[in-house]
């Protein structure tokens, strides 16, 4: 009978001591030699062919590890069953004692799902901030950067050209009466019909991007309130794996500048375990965030069906990346992400509400 000791620490660490007889071991160990045996080459024997017994000295440590690699992942689980204990990361397995014909005894550490507890979410509060007017020289501002990019790709005989647009839509004349500036060739290069449809055009495009971050800057109000009343002991691996989503941000916002994070750490006098510092109170508000959310989710009884999740992954046009989703655990990702975006979609509706 697998014996099992089950310690909780700070942090939702857990530690986990089993004991397994070698009766429940040995089935295993045969099984895993037999496997290995076939691969063996001896002096005097044809590959496979050697005598276990000379196969398994051969062996030596190897077919420990290999019987160990899948018991003590298969006893851990066995011992789990039963408890509140849920695994939100890998064990750490550190062996004990273990020789063949004696009991295995090892410890896993493993970080358990924390407790969170979140407070009367349906009673948010939070006003959605006015979407800020378009101005006419934001418009002015795209049509100019837009006519600058695209004019130093035209023939060196139009370089010499230059002004502005009024915001009619005809040109500013030059003190030779010709005219400067973006004109409707320009639009129609731009895939409007003429400048004022293509003022109108940009205007709608800042409009939508102004209305993407109103919605944006609304569900983080939600967010951060769900963060206040959201009481959890953060596991520090939760921590760290936010810092490096953020470090993750950092580098391809560096790279997009044409610098290596290195450089940009020199240019900011700070080393990486410096900025990891800094980041930490901000990571450990993201963390208890996602947590809380996740609480209000089984809640609220949200879930996110097979079919749901399949429809998802078809909308997914590189095959390449489609083909990642039939492992188990991007789908676990994407479901989670899915069930996320829903939960905060429903404290939108009770915030309006």
């Amino acid at each position: 009978m697998v014996a099992k000791n089950i310690v909780k620490q700070p942090k939702s660490i857990v530690e986990v001591t089993i004991t397994v007889p070698w009766i429940d071991l040995q089935s295993a160990w045969d099984q895993t030699l037999q496997k290995m045996a076939a691969e063996v080459e001896l002096p005097g024997f044809r590959k496979g062919q050697a005598p276990l017994p000379m196969a398994e000295q051969n062996l030596g440590i190897k077919l420990q590890d290999e019987v160990l690699k899948t018991a003590m992942p298969q006893f851990l689980i066995e011992a789990l069953k039963g408890t509140d204990i849920i695994p939100i990361d890998y064990p750490k397995y550190d062996l004990i004692s273990f020789t063949k014909g004696a009991d295995l005894q090892f410890k896993a550490t493993i970080t358990n799902r924390p407790q969170i507890t979140v407070g009367n979410y349906k009673t948010i509060k939070v006003a959605k901030p006015s979407p800020k007017t378009v101005t006419e020289e934001e418009i002015q501002k795209v049509i100019d950067d837009l006519y600058k990019r695209w004019k130093t790709r035209q023939p060196a005989s139009a370089s010499g050209q230059t002004g502005t647009i009024n915001f009619q839509g005809s040109q500013q004349p030059s003190s030779n009466g010709q005219a400067q500036g973006p004109d409707d060739n320009f639009a129609k290069a731009m895939g409007a019909l003429s400048m004022i449809d293509l003022k109108s055009k940009i205007r709608k495009d800042l409009e939508a991007n102004v209305s993407y971050n109103n919605e944006l800057d609304y569900e983080e109000a939600i967010l951060q309130e769900v963060e206040k009343m959201t009481t959890v002991e953060l596991p520090e691996i939760l921590i760290q794996d936010e810092l490096n989503r953020m470090l993750v941000s950092l580098q391809r916002r560096v790279a997009d500048m044409g610098l290596l994070l290195e450089d940009y750490l020199k240019s900011q006098g700070k080393t990486l375990e410096q900025l990891k510092n800094e980041w930490r109170v901000q990571a450990e508000k993201n963390v208890r965030m996602e947590l809380g959310l996740a609480e209000v989710a089984r809640q609220e009884n949200v879930t996110i069906t097979d079919q749901e999740l399949q429809a998802e992954v078809d909308k997914i046009q590189d095959a390449k990346v489609k083909a990642q989703f039939e492992a188990q655990e991007p789908r676990l990702h994407l479901r989670h992400a899915l069930r996320q975006t829903r939960t905060l979609d429903l404290l939108k509706k009770m915030v309006g509400g």
